[in-house]
């Protein structure tokens, strides 16, 4: 098997099937997302304590809001780029949260270290993701497709010439006979 992306399934299709595998490392993300937020609404007290960031507790609950509304963005967008893209927003600011815990006199550092490594290996995934979904939207590039063989009729010019010939329109789509323009045939 090639390392090129394989189509799943159209856009668009019945059964909500995703185009690509960064569409549905995308759905991925977004339930990552949800889990992961609810995790910080529930158990911030617990987390700050696990990685020595006591007195954090509300900043980890709105990180916990963010990604539960991040997640369900992502799942029921159309196009989850820009929320893709606002995951990596996020992680950067999760990062910067977490660097804070290294500067103190923290107990912790080993599991601060270890939450800061999940949290760049999940950045890296959102970045892949981000990017493979802005791949998916550009444009060929101009002449590679070929369009000189086609009409835009929907059979061949031969075929449908003369197919309204015995066209006699009803009575009801004709102009009235005052209504008509004078021409000097009849008079």
């Amino acid at each position: 098997m090639s390392n090129r992306q394989q189509p799943l399934a159209p856009r668009g299709a019945p059964g909500g099937g995703a185009a690509t595998r960064h569409d549905e490392l995308a759905r991925s993300l977004g339930w990552f997302s949800i889990g992961l937020g609810l995790l910080e609404l529930t158990a911030a007290r617990g987390l700050c304590r696990a990685l020595g960031l006591r007195g954090r507790e509300t900043l980890i609950q709105a990180y916990g809001i963010r990604e539960v509304a991040t997640g369900v963005a992502i799942l029921t967008s159309h196009d989850p780029t820009p929320w893709i893209l606002g995951r990596v927003g996020g992680d950067v600011i999760d990062l910067a949260t977490l660097a804070t815990g290294f500067e103190d006199d923290n107990p912790k550092t080993i599991n601060l270290a270890a939450a800061t490594a999940a949290v760049a290996g999940v950045t890296v995934l959102d970045v892949i993701c981000a990017q493979g979904l802005i791949d998916q939207k550009r444009l060929s590039p101009p002449g590679a497709f070929d369009y000189s063989t086609r009409s835009g009729f929907p059979r061949p010019a031969r075929t449908m010439r003369g197919a309204a010939s015995d066209f006699e329109p009803p009575a009801d789509f004709r102009i009235p006979e005052p209504l008509r323009p004078w021409q000097p045939d009849r008079m």
